[in-house]
């Protein structure tokens, strides 16, 4: 065969090869166009546990609890405000507990819940009653005292510094749970409608 023919056949070769990149490429097999990437879901607003926050008048975050809210004094639950409340909060509730007690578990000061979503704060002075006054609707249950409402830090003389956790949960549903209740049975009643909390956390030593 000569130069010539076998250079004719090359030739011819090489344009149905363009011919088929041609029709590849219009077709988009060889440049696809990318796939969409799923967009990232959004958080819903005001559902940041971040956002929301917990303060009382008594005490400053991380300082003393006065003598006055505790057990060597005359024993009233302090003051207590919130703000940035998840939007679809349907109620609050409160625990406090002291994890540097000698027990087993932290030790439970307050359980109070079914607080409206609508309310602000706490005044200070609530009664240790089942049903609260203020905010309307509120109820309480036992501290590891064995009692319903608060009851003020009273720990071991010598026992150093404890910790004292006011914390705050906002829930996203009523909670069908009578007063009395532990925070045992507060928290497993809470257990998968916690759209946002806070807290703050204030000391006491005897």
């Amino acid at each position: 065969m000569s130069l010539r023919k076998m250079a004719c056949r090359w030739a011819a070769k090489i344009g149905l090869l363009a011919a088929y990149a041609v029709v590849f490429v219009g077709s988009g097999v060889l440049n696809p166009t990318p796939l969409a990437q799923p967009s990232e879901k959004k958080q819903e607003k005001g559902t940041s546990a971040m956002q929301m926050t917990i303060r009382s008048d008594a005490f400053a975050a991380g300082k003393p609890i006065p003598l006055k809210y505790t057990g060597d004094g005359t024993n009233v639950s302090p003051p207590l405000s919130w703000s940035d409340v998840p939007q679809n909060t349907k109620e609050l509730a409160l625990i406090v507990d002291d994890p540097d007690a000698p027990s087993a578990e932290p030790w439970v000061h307050w359980v109070i819940y079914k607080i409206p979503a609508d309310a602000k704060d706490l005044p200070e002075g609530i009664a240790p009653m089942a049903k609260v006054d203020k905010p309307a609707g509120a109820i309480q249950g036992k501290s590891s005292f064995g009692k319903i409402g608060y009851g003020g830090p009273y720990p071991p003389r010598g026992h150093g510094v404890h910790h004292y956790y006011f914390k705050l949960y906002a829930l996203d549903t009523a909670l069908a749970l009578q007063a009395g209740a532990d925070k045992k049975a507060l928290l497993s009643a809470m257990s998968g409608h916690v759209v946002g909390q806070a807290e703050t956390v204030g000391t006491y030593q005897r």
